[in-house]
């Protein structure tokens, strides 16, 4: 651990901003000027340092190459109508990271360094925020193994990294979905609750093979039966059958999302009823044959609150009720996004202003 956070920075010789659309961003592929970049060797963290984004030595060796220590997170920070930046919720960010952190057998990373590095780099970028509709500075910190050297053991020296992308929506329209009965994301026992690189590169192929007939996204189910409901490939999924908004439980196969756990505490504020249980692929489909399903969604950083208007289950797709009328993902949906940008009361204290 280090005791204080002296950052060293160096900053670019020419900043890439004016070149930038903010009118037309593709997601995730343009970066801002800056990283932050430290290094773990012999038991403990180097200087941190904010350097001009760009490429970094690495070893074909690397041990992340070869065995998957890989982990990271997501997280945004929005421009308030007075100019401000708010950062969403960074120490719950933290928190997950140390957890996928101990279940890879990698370093924990000091609070310090994320939050306080964190709030530094998007400093340092704040003219990358944007100020348009639907827009945020996507905030990307990950963890990776260094060590030159094959043989399967966890590594002895780690880079932890944070870089900055100005992204607007991630799901333009309506989703269609399929609940997955085949592949399988996560097993209990396994890291489906980590953040891990590896998680994502295993869900490809599957999803590849739905986006071939016309479908955005998978629901995976159970990998024991897949008869239960689990999360998509992006986000945590949510639906509203009668009057209650229902969610999986948190297990070893889902991941714990920040903007999941934030949703939850919106609806119970509200006053709507919440449940947290399993939901069964039968379960489903009878609700919306017998309508009442009224609401099928996905959260996450990236994701949002992502509707879903047609679910294909089995070879037969259903049409999902319309999104105009789904009170409880628009209206608590439109409330985090209003908490988020500084338009509506943080009563629960989220936000990192600076």
């Amino acid at each position: 651990m280090i005791e204080t956070l002296d950052i060293e920075i160096t900053q670019t010789k020419e900043s890439r901003l004016p070149q930038i659309d903010f009118a037309n961003i593709p997601f995730g592929r343009v970066f801002s000027d800056h990283m932050l970049v430290a290094h773990y060797s012999g038991g403990k963290w180097s200087k941190t340092s904010i350097l001009p984004y760009g490429n970094i030595p690495l070893s074909p060796a690397s041990s992340m190459i070869h065995y998957g220590q890989s982990i990271f997170e997501g997280l945004k920070a929005f421009r308030t109508d007075g100019g401000e930046t708010l950062i969403f919720r960074p120490w719950a960010n933290w928190e997950r990271m140390n957890q996928s952190a101990e279940r890879m057998c990698m370093p924990q990373v000091p609070k310090e360094m994320f939050v306080e590095g964190m709030r530094q780099l998007v400093g340092l970028d704040r003219g990358w925020v944007p100020s348009n509709p639907d827009s945020a500075l996507y905030i990307r910190p990950f963890l990776f193994a260094t060590d030159a050297a094959l043989g399967v053991r966890p590594s002895e020296e780690y880079i932890f990294m944070i870089i900055t992308s100005p992204v607007g929506p991630y799901y333009n329209n309506p989703l269609h979905l399929k609940i997955e009965t085949e592949y399988t994301r996560a097993a209990m026992g396994g890291v489906g609750s980590a953040k891990a690189a590896g998680n994502y590169g295993a869900a490809m192929y599957p999803a590849k093979m739905a986006q071939q007939q016309g479908i955005d996204q998978l629901i995976w189910t159970d990998a024991k039966e897949h008869k239960f409901l689990e999360e998509a490939g992006t986000m945590n999924m949510m639906c509203v059958i009668g009057d209650t908004l229902i969610t999986p439980p948190l297990t070893s196969t889902i991941l714990p999302g920040v903007t999941r756990d934030s949703f939850l505490t919106l609806a119970k504020d509200e006053g709507f009823k919440v449940e947290e249980r399993r939901i069964s692929t039968a379960e489903m489909i009878e609700a919306i044959e017998q309508g009442e399903l009224k609401e099928l969604f996905g959260v996450g950083t990236a994701a949002t609150t992502a509707q879903v208007a047609k679910l294909t289950f089995e070879g037969n797709t259903y049409e999902l009720p319309p999104i105009e009328g789904r009170v409880i993902s628009n209206s608590i949906g439109e409330k985090l996004l209003r908490i988020k940008k500084g338009q509506e009361e943080d009563l629960h204290g989220w936000n990192t202003r600076f």
